[in-house]
């Protein structure tokens, strides 16, 4: 499961001081010494591209969505033979409200380390972990991809939920099956980046950088791409969870076509994991129950795989988000903050800790540090889907006013019963096919 890291070079910023110390003292030379180096650390990343891959671990880790399956254990394919749509609109609105809150809990304070949220939470006189929404963040006029203001993540400025990618990759997911049905191809996930997403980051960003730049979507993600492990597939998981709930492999299946556009191996994996396991939530009473389920979809010998196993198979050890942390960074020591695996564990321990208690769920996940706001989300969403719409505590969700704001090209506020509304309509077709 150990993934051994080397030693981080670490000498970029030291570098680029000194380069910066030569420019100002007038060295002579520094023109041609800085090509000399850029030249030389092509070559050495070109090595390194080119260096021999573990075979063992390469059978076992295919992108194909066929050999992928080969390697699942054995499952349960199909839940729900039929969709109870009264439950079905239940669980799905505690599921979106889930995920919306546990983004907007969480975004604030993304990727801040323990010691530092607490002693903000000291700072403001807000209970840590915490269980209700920051009641002050850090520059509060920033502005969240461009829309929201950061000010606009707390009770008392928030008025809709506020935009995050967390958030309109969800509702991407409908717009993409709204345009082209379940049976939506690599391609058409492609065109629908290129119609509605402006700017994304790391494995998103070079794919709809590729995307522009002509390469065809297929090939998207395996294009100077050092980013197709990362997280951002896993956060594009819940509409193909909310499309075919009940139908962990329909869910899991129509990740992998969203995910292959960005990402590969691991990073597919964990779209397919929690796609299957949001799909499941459905159904089940039990978070856990939904995680095992999850893990039916994606191949057994994987290191995503290996990584929900384990931190399943220690969950009793782990009481709170300071044991979660602990656990983590010693598993995966030197493994980046915005990864799949590191940020994966994460998430089943934010939902074993919390069990039926959804205020613990997301408070426990967004306070273990790392992609907290990715984490808390996705907790947030399988714990809705478990609890339901009467299972999400009113002042996690009140300040929404049935809105959702978005950075969408085209597109205006997302009416929250209308997103319920549409998702039902997708189901319901989905169930004709599957």
């Amino acid at each position: 499961m150990s993934i051994n890291y080397p030693d981080a070079i670490g000498w970029e910023n030291d570098f680029n001081r000194w380069v910066e110390l030569a420019a100002e003292l007038g060295a002579e030379g520094l023109d041609a010494k800085l090509t000399e180096v850029r030249t030389m650390l092509d070559r050495a990343l070109g090595d390194i591209k080119g260096l021999p891959l573990d075979a063992k671990l390469a059978a076992a880790e295919p992108n194909d969505l066929e050999s992928i399956r080969s390697l699942r254990p054995t499952g349960r394919r199909r839940i729900w033979n039929d969709l109870p749509v009264e439950e079905y609109r239940n669980r799905l609105l505690g599921a979106f409200l889930g995920r919306c809150a546990g983004c907007t809990l969480g975004s604030p304070v993304e990727l801040f380390a323990i010691d530092k949220m607490s002693q903000w939470a000291d700072y403001i006189g807000d209970e840590f972990p915490p269980t209700d929404y920051w009641s002050q963040v850090e520059r509060p006029h920033d502005l969240k991809y461009h829309v929201s203001p950061r000010a606009a993540f707390t009770p008392s400025q928030m008025d809709g939920v506020p935009t995050d990618d967390d958030i309109i990759f969800t509702q991407l997911g409908l717009l993409i099956l709204e345009d082209h049905g379940p049976n939506f191809t690599i391609a058409d996930v492609g065109e629908a980046w290129l119609r509605y997403v402006p700017y994304a980051h790391t494995a998103e960003e070079v794919a709809l950088d590729n995307l522009r730049a002509g390469i065809p979507a297929e090939e998207a993600a395996a294009r100077d791409n050092p980013y197709s492990q990362y997280i951002g597939a896993d956060i594009r998981s819940d509409p193909w969870g909310y499309a075919a709930p009940g139908l962990p492999e329909m869910a899991a299946e129509m990740a992998y076509r969203d995910a292959y556009l960005s990402h590969r191996r691991n990073g597919i994996y964990s779209a397919m994991y929690f796609s299957a396991v949001i799909a499941a939530a459905f159904t089940v009473e039990d978070p856990v129950d939904a995680l095992r389920i999850g893990l039916e979809e994606i191949p057994k010998d994987c290191l995503f795989s290996q990584g929900i196993r384990w931190s399943l198979d220690i969950a009793d050890e782990i009481k709170d988000y300071r044991d979660a942390n602990a656990a983590i960074n010693e598993a995966y020591g030197g493994m980046p903050r915005v990864h799949s695996i590191n940020n994966g564990c994460l998430t089943v321990w934010g939902l074993t800790i919390g069990g039926r208690d959804f205020t613990k769920v997301i408070g426990e996940t967004v306070a273990m540090s790392y992609d907290n706001d990715c984490t808390a989300a996705t907790a947030g969403s399988i714990a809705g889907a478990v609890l339901a719409k009467d299972g999400v505590p009113e002042h996690w969700w009140k300040n929404f006013n049935n809105k959702a704001l978005t950075y969408l090209i085209g597109q205006g506020t997302f009416e929250i019963d209308d997103l319920v509304d549409r998702f039902t309509v997708q189901a319901q077709q989905v169930f004709g096919v599957a």
